[in-house]
């Protein structure tokens, strides 16, 4: 790779010199004398060949080429810095980046309020977010490549702080056969009709979830495809309600008339990596993630400003 030319220190140079109106002004600023910036500026432009200033009567005025060339250091001098200030920050024990599991069945509008709270505190501390299906969540938590974990499990040897429950209904399309009785259900009646059902992501020891006593049953990778089947007529199953709100509101979607078991509430847990200290951030978002549990799916949200 080939080594820059022009250091930092002579992009914030010239930045000050056109910032500040002048080489005197920007001599002030930065705390040197006026001739050193005068020479920074012209020995940028021989390692460049390319003229950055012109001089119209006692004022430095930009170039075309200086203009463009500006700009885009701008990014670059700002890059430079929140990288120094990430370092700063890695050395009081501030994370470079925070590893979080969920279960996709846990709500999103949770999650991204969480982390839109926490952008303006993270200090550069970065997200991996990671979607598994059941004992995926304990698996990808037990080997260690996470720091946070939120499972609708108890997870043996881990304390996990309870969050919300998350409601499953049993729902069908409208014209499937099941509504067509026009009574209400019992697991006989679901026993010859087609289950859809989630696989767990988990390859240790998977789980199944949920009455599975039919004898039909086809399995999917994801709950928004397991929505997208039932919509589309093709069986019945158990899906979180807040994914399915809006089509149980249009009619596209209709919860089984089950005399029993037509709904059901697991708890969810936030559970941390035992074997890993928690840092600042990681705290931060425990935090966050606690707080936004509680609020009401629907209530109105401002993502906070920027710091």
């Amino acid at each position: 790779m080939k080594a820059p030319r022009v250091t930092l220190d002579q992009w914030r140079t010239l930045q000050a010199v056109v910032d500040h109106g002048g080489f005197a002004q920007a001599a002030e600023v930065l705390h040197r004398s006026q001739s050193s910036v005068s020479y920074t500026v012209a020995r940028m432009q021989d390692q460049l060949g390319v003229p950055l200033l012109r001089i119209d009567g006692r004022k430095a005025v930009l170039t075309e080429a200086g203009g463009v060339l500006l700009r885009r250091s701008r990014q670059l001098v700002k890059q430079a810095s929140q990288l120094e200030d990430l370092a700063h920050h890695m050395e009081q024990g501030w994370e470079a980046e925070v590893r979080l599991v969920v279960d996709a069945a846990y709500p999103t509008a949770r999650l991204v309020r969480a982390l839109t709270a926490f952008m303006p505190q993270s200090r550069g501390c970065r997200v991996r977010l990671r979607e598994e299906v059941l004992s995926g969540v304990e698996e990808v938590l037990l080997e260690g490549v996470a720091d946070l974990a939120i499972s609708g499990f108890s997870i043996p040897g881990y304390l996990g702080a309870e969050l919300s429950d998350v409601e499953f209904v049993a729902v069908a399309h409208p014209e499937h056969a099941l509504h067509r009785l026009n009574r209400e259900l019992t697991f006989q009646d679901l026993e010859s009709q087609l289950q859809v059902v989630i696989r767990d992501s988990g390859r240790q020891q998977p789980r199944d979830v949920g009455w599975l006593g039919a004898e039909q049953r086809w399995t999917v990778g994801s709950l928004a495809t397991a929505a997208t089947f039932v919509g589309s007529g093709l069986g019945f199953a158990w899906l979180p309600r807040h994914m399915i709100e809006r089509e149980l509101k249009e009619g596209t979607l209709k919860r089984l008339p089950l005399d029993q078991g037509g709904s059901r509430n697991p708890s969810f847990y936030l559970y941390s990596n035992k074997e890993k200290p928690l840092g600042p951030a990681t705290q931060i978002l425990i935090e966050l993630l606690r707080t936004f549990d509680t609020a009401p799916l629907d209530a109105p949200f401002a993502a906070p400003e920027q710091a």
